[in-house]
């Protein structure tokens, strides 16, 4: 069916969560939706705000550039604007606008009766970080755990955090985050690779087939996947990587409190040594 006249079919009122057909329409080739307005709102406003917080600072480098969380003295109180209370405007945009993408991803679904595989992995984004800046200073008792929105500044919050634990991977979780974050990788090169080696071949030459496919990977690493295989495991490789990265941060400091390397203590006690 040509592309045209598949739009006549599903570019038609329905399928929306909220507001019925306020916002169910569509400029150019983008779906609007109530949700989409949210989400440029939320976005613009979050936007502006920082902005206006590096109007308030002492530099307009890019790089350097910074909105600091709260001080850990106002707890989880509201902060001043100048002193915190702008990064937790930005914060509640953010995840605004993050949500309202999810939820305009889910009416664009709904309208092409397909399944939420988009919006329920983009969600584990959002929860990775939900995770970093809501549940985690939550459970330490202060907005001021949050990190700060800046390049440089960001660097060192990542930084500072790695040594407060000495060596921060050897955090498990940690661990099994950056295997899978590896993983994703290695799975989606493996696989753009192949798609363009078949679909892509030299002048004179006929595209190939599945059969190409299947039969290069199991002669390379013994087994091939399949078309549907490699997708179902990027997507389980990818949302573990974005689940095991935001349980790695909230076990830090909420449930651990000591160096990393002193967890694996257990292992040297194991009896069989």
């Amino acid at each position: 069916m040509a592309m045209l006249s598949f739009e006549k079919k599903y570019r038609v009122r329905g399928g929306t969560l909220l507001g019925g057909d306020l916002f169910d329409f569509w400029v150019g080739p983008f779906y609007v939706g109530l949700f989409g307005i949210s989400a440029v709102f939320f976005a613009t406003l979050g936007t502006l705000l920082i902005i206006y917080g590096a109007s308030l600072g002492p530099t307009w480098n890019l790089w350097q550039i910074s909105i600091a969380p709260p001080d850990l003295s106002y707890g989880l109180g509201m902060a001043p604007l100048t002193e915190g209370g702008l990064w937790q405007i930005i914060t509640i945009c953010a995840l605004g606008a993050f949500v309202s993408w999810a939820l305009r991803q889910v009416e664009i679904a709904r309208k092409l009766g397909m399944g939420l595989h988009i919006p329920f992995a983009f969600s584990f984004a959002i929860f990775a970080y939900f995770t970093l800046v809501v549940i985690r200073p939550v459970l330490l008792g202060g907005w001021g755990h949050g990190f700060p929105y800046g390049i440089f500044s960001h660097l060192d919050w990542v930084s500072n955090v790695g040594y407060q634990f000495l060596h921060f991977h050897y955090n498990p979780a940690h661990m099994l985050a950056i295997s899978f974050f590896f993983t994703t990788c290695l799975a989606l090169a493996m696989h753009g690779s192949l798609i363009l080696s078949v679909t892509n071949p030299r002048t004179g030459e006929p595209v190939k087939t599945g059969e190409h496919e299947n039969t290069v990977f199991r002669d390379i690493v013994g087994y091939s996947i399949g078309a549907l295989g490699i997708h179902r495991l990027g997507l389980f490789l990818a949302i573990n990587a974005a689940f095991w990265s935001a349980v790695c941060i909230v076990i830090s400091g909420p449930f651990w409190t000591r160096g990393w390397p002193e967890w694996w203590n257990w292992w040297l006690e194991l009896p069989i040594w």
